[in-house]
């Protein structure tokens, strides 16, 4: 095969140069301003954002990647991939960094918005942050808390950047229609500055106190209903209505995750190359993060009955699924 072949088969490999996300001098002001024995976490804090030093890794594909498998596992985000696809093509063989509008992904539960984003990290060759908003117990999580409040902490997105090896991490926040926290204190404030190129490149942690450039952060937001959203986070986004798959689609994510499964374990080899077909349509009743663990179910059912071959019987029981999502026709 030509060498040429082959690298129209390969992802490209990503590329990498540094990006100073703070800066050095100011945090050693800040930590000298400390009285002694008094701020021990901001002290700490300071001291590993000197220890770690203000360089990250702002990485990108060397060239346009190859993303014929996931558009294969990802059928239902085809116009996100599209769109994520033409953003990589601006900065292809350029010196430009990577930029990504940030993307809110609105869908049912199930349809793998949040395994996209973990896909779309991986295919960046970044790291990834990740914030529940459901299960938010305060307001601070994502901006951090003032260093005068007791058992206050920085805020994810700080820690993304001083604590993580990229300055351009994918950030995920997870059901941002069900934000909560303090009623006092707005959980989604500080994203009308994160989600704006200019005001994000000086973020100031309310906790540290110490400007972040987190103007390169690649924001990924999922909902299930953009109703809840307030107008100035919408007017910040791209957003993508992502559906259930269809049937057949449904069936071909089902075949692919089986053939996964089996080939990235050692007893994979016990089962057959390929599931029936009365298996599958019966998987394909699933929501996409509901398969993996119904195989898992399955592959051990049939180890216990001492069969190589999955039958439908081997899958969790109706009264321990979810009710079947509706499909689109």
């Amino acid at each position: 095969m030509s060498s040429t072949a082959l690298a129209c088969m390969s992802p490209r490999i990503p590329v990498a140069r540094m990006r100073s996300i703070y800066r050095m001098e100011e945090v050693t002001k800040r930590l000298d301003k400390l009285p002694p024995r008094e701020h021990e976490a901001l002290r700490a804090t300071y001291e590993r954002m000197l220890e770690k030093g203000e360089q990250r890794f702002q990485v990108k594909p060397s060239g346009l990647p190859v993303m014929d498998t996931l558009y294969e596992e990802l059928p239902n985000f085809h116009e996100v991939l599209d769109d994520v696809r033409r953003q990589i093509a601006l900065c292809e063989d350029s010196g430009d960094a990577l930029e990504i509008t940030p993307l809110l992904l609105l869908g049912p539960p199930g349809v793998g918005k949040t395994h996209f984003a973990r896909q779309l990290a991986e295919l960046l060759g970044t790291g990834m942050g990740f914030v529940s908003m459901s299960s938010l117990t305060a307001g601070w999580v994502l901006s951090g808390a003032s260093s005068q409040w007791k058992g206050a902490r920085a805020g994810k997105v700080f820690e993304a950047l001083v604590d993580g090896d990229y300055a351009n991490p994918v950030m995920v926040v997870d059901e941002i229609d069900k934000a909560g926290g303090e009623s006092t204190y707005d959980p989604l404030g500080s994203l009308y500055s994160l989600l704006e190129h200019d005001t994000a490149s000086s973020f100031i942690d309310e906790f540290a106190e110490v400007a972040v450039d987190a103007s390169q952060v690649i924001w990924v937001a999922t909902a299930n209903d953009a109703h809840a959203i307030p107008d100035p986070i919408l007017n910040r986004v791209n957003v993508y209505e992502v559906m259930a798959p269809d049937f057949d689609a449904a069936r071909a994510i089902a075949r692919r995750l089986y053939r996964k499964l089996r080939e990235a374990h050692d007893w994979g080899r016990r089962f057959d190359e390929q599931p029936s077909d009365a298996v599958l349509e019966r998987m394909a009743e699933l929501a996409p993060r509901e398969m993996r663990r119904a195989w898992m179910t399955a592959f051990g059912n049939a180890r216990l009955a001492h069969r190589s071959t999955l039958l439908t019987e081997d899958l969790p029981h109706a009264s321990a699924r979810k009710a079947r999502m509706g499909f689109m026709q």
